[in-house]
């Protein structure tokens, strides 16, 4: 039942980019139902995942499939019927819609072609990762989910170290497959050195967790045995005397153990600003102790 305040208050008009919950169903607001149930046809990636939600709020409107495989072609019939005074809901899987999900190309076709847009606040788990984190919650940069194969996650995480050279200074917050995040921390590692870092998993469901850790523990936890759920990996601003804190022989060694000795120079080159020569002749040393 919606309370007195919402009853009386109209959806909006247009393209509505509706959140919901990203674990819990009651996390849905009464403005999204609301919009939800006004809808004449609600896009979104998964309709079976969508139509239980619909079905916990008694919710009937049409349902389509809007993913990264068929947005660009139904682009034009989704425009034709904005403009015929249609009112289309987007919604993702879970939480806000475009925030690492699809949308961005319709919405963006929609604002050229002049027609109405309106999003409603919801649900984010980047966010609820971050209040939970004890981490510095501003300034904060997301980054969406990492790149997949291990060469070029590195050289994405070292393009950031380059940016904290520069003066970034931020909390930095990414999405993460569980069966990546072991990976993925490995090179978090190798690339920026051990701070603080958090693992947020199953956020707002029965089992969710907030690991607190420093990322050479966290790094470990999770080498060999994956983390369940959805999960959120976080990573503390560089310290100010970050330059001086770098070791160059542990974030060689961290490099060295998931890359070849070339890769591992490369992506320490990248990351600590150092003369690759200076770099190079250190792995070597390294990699001749090794057993």
């Amino acid at each position: 039942m919606l309370t007195a305040a919402y009853e009386g208050s109209a959806p909006p008009n247009g393209l509505v980019l509706v959140p919901t919950p990203i674990g819990n169903l009651g996390d849905i607001t009464f403005r999204a139902i609301a919009t939800l149930r006004a809808a004449d046809l609600i896009l979104c990636e998964d309709t079976r995942t969508t139509a239980r939600l619909l079905a916990a709020h008694d919710v009937h409107a049409k349902v389509a499939p809007l993913h990264d495989h068929n947005e660009d072609a139904r682009i034009p019939d989704l425009l034709d019927q904005l403009r015929q005074g249609k009112r289309i809901a987007l919604v993702s899987d879970a939480g806000t819609p475009l925030v690492s999900d699809p949308g961005f190309r319709l919405v963006r076709a929609a604002l050229e072609a002049g027609l109405n847009v309106a999003a409603l606040p919801g649900p984010n788990a980047a966010l609820t990762a971050l209040t939970l984190s004890g981490l510095p919650p501003h300034p904060f940069l997301f980054l969406g989910f990492p790149p997949p194969r291990g060469a070029a996650r590195r050289a994405a995480f070292a393009s950031l170290r380059a940016a904290e050279r520069a003066g970034l200074s931020a909390t930095l917050i990414w999405y993460e497959a569980p069966h990546r995040a072991g990976e993925t921390l490995a090179d978090l590692l190798a690339m920026f050195g051990d701070r603080p870092a958090v693992l947020a998993r199953e956020l707002t469901k029965h089992f969710e967790q907030t690991v607190r850790l420093p990322l050479s523990d966290l790094a470990a936890k999770y080498a060999e045995t994956a983390p369940r759920g959805e999960v959120c990996l976080l990573l503390g601003p560089a310290p100010q005397d970050a330059d001086d804190a770098l070791d160059l022989d542990a974030t060689l060694r961290a490099a060295l153990a998931g890359a070849s000795l070339k890769q591992a120079v490369a992506d320490v080159t990248a990351a600590t600003g150092l003369p690759r020569k200076q770099v190079y002749a250190r792995a070597l040393a390294l990699a001749a102790e090794a057993p």
